[in-house]
């Protein structure tokens, strides 16, 4: 097998993994390479700005935190050709559809504040219960969480695990859930239910 036919392995792969942990294993089982070729790859399409990895929250405060980027395509139409979700029905009604929405709010969002006069960190929060918030999006030490549900009405009480920031004595400001919704709703005094960007 040539690495040509490999690679194209490897970003099926990737695409497979979208919105998800970075797993090494399963890239090069993939694409029937060694986990440091499939580290060397990854590395080549984030410099190619292909690939984009998300970058866990840490805080000496909040222990046992994942170290482990998430995945995501910057182009989210190349994800779903690669993952070959080639209708926008099938995109829309897949088994994968809320990883691809996901992936297509996480972008949106970190090409938006690129171009934002205020400068913010975006990451993501996951501890070692696998308890998990989509984005934290960090802007004068003020963290915003936000989660991403492809859903019109989502499950409001997403919004009560957002209180693992005020147990290390953070700064919390508004946020919300990203969703179908029609129009911004809102959910409680810090945060509201309002459609991707």
């Amino acid at each position: 097998m040539t690495d040509t036919v490999r690679f194209r392995k490897f970003l099926v792969g990737c695409a497979a993994l979208v919105s998800e942990q970075v797993n090494y294993s399963t890239l090069a089982e993939s694409a029937d390479i060694a986990p440091s070729t499939a580290k060397e790859w990854l590395k080549v399409l984030v410099g190619l700005h292909i690939v984009y990895l998300l970058a866990p929250y840490s805080n000496n405060e909040l222990k046992r935190l994942s170290k482990t980027p998430k995945l995501y395509f910057c182009d989210t139409g190349l994800c779903a050709y690669l993952s070959m979700w080639l209708t926008a029905d099938t995109l829309r009604n897949g088994a994968a559809s809320g990883h691809y929405y996901e992936n297509y709010v996480v972008m949106e969002l970190v090409k938006n504040y690129a171009y934002a006069k205020s400068k913010v960190n975006i990451t993501y929060f996951r501890d070692s219960n696998a308890k998990e918030i989509d984005v934290f999006i960090e802007e004068n030490n003020v963290i915003h969480p936000l989660e991403i549900k492809k859903s019109a009405s989502p499950d409001r009480r997403e919004v009560k695990k957002y209180s693992v920031i005020d147990k290390a004595s953070l700064n919390r400001g508004n946020g919300g859930i990203i969703c179908m919704c029609e129009k911004p709703i809102p959910i409680d005094k810090d945060n509201v239910l309002f459609r991707a960007i």
